[in-house]
């Protein structure tokens, strides 16, 4: 994680953020799109959804977002994932949260995995230019794998076999990182890990934004996600890079 590589002395100078505004939702959303023709035909493209509500000591997020790849007129990603969390402050920086995830992805070996978890979180860093916030908790896992059939000519999914569904506590652990790098550059990296008996769900995503307007940015993205107990024949790591527009609200 990138988190890792910043030196702790510069992590902590400047002033405290600004409070964010109360009783309104904000976000954003980002979209990109890709289109090739000629030797070979491809078409990708992905969106996200970020937003937050507080009131008082509650602070409400909900991410969502949604992948999607086409070669040769061959499916070849569809994934879709949903997160809300809840946040109660303590103080300025402990709180208690619990939060609900669920995800699905034609070709990770699970037709879902879902989760339901709570714990606390302390804000390690908050300045005008670096937030680092860590949580720690416990909760619940339900999954369900899958056996993958491929066609070897084209790759296509061509038979899905369900398996018994997985149900398992977890532990959970994440880290959200952000650090204003200039005026109009910002770096950002979410860090999850769910760990149990039957799987470890790792999650991982940096970005890079750069405001072009008040509203409008670009954005640079590298996510990883890692089953570290896939089904038989399926791939444990998955990596997606992304180029995305932003509009935020």
């Amino acid at each position: 994680m990138i988190v890792a590589l910043m030196p702790v002395a510069a992590l902590a100078d400047g002033p405290a953020q600004p409070p964010p505004p109360m009783g309104v939702w904000t976000g954003a959303g980002q979209l990109g799109y890709m289109s090739s023709q000629g030797n070979s035909d491809a078409k990708s493209a992905n969106a996200a959804l970020d937003m937050s509500y507080l009131e008082n000591a509650w602070k409400h997020t909900l991410h969502l977002d949604l992948l999607y790849g086409q070669s040769a007129g061959v499916t070849s990603a569809e994934r879709y994932d949903a997160l809300w969390q809840t946040n109660y402050n303590i103080d300025s920086n402990l709180y208690t949260f619990g939060a609900l995830r669920y995800g699905h992805d034609l070709f990770d070996g699970f037709q879902y995995q879902a989760s339901g978890t709570g714990g606390v979180g302390y804000k390690l860093i908050d300045t005008s230019s670096i937030t680092l916030t860590t949580q720690v908790g416990a909760g619940y896992m339900a999954s369900r794998p899958e056996l993958l059939v491929h066609d070897p000519a084209t790759g296509a999914v061509i038979y899905r076999t369900l398996q018994p569904s997985q149900d398992y506590a977890i532990a959970t652990a994440g880290l959200n990182y952000s650090q204003k790098l200039t005026s109009t550059t910002t770096l950002t990296d979410q860090f999850l890990i769910d760990t149990g008996s039957d799987n470890t769900l790792i999650t991982n995503t940096l970005a890079l934004t750069v405001k072009m307007s008040k509203k409008l940015a670009l954005s640079l993205g590298y996510n990883v996600q890692d089953n570290t107990q896939p089904s038989p024949g399926t791939k444990s790591l998955d990596t997606v890079e992304t180029v995305n527009l932003v509009y935020s609200f």
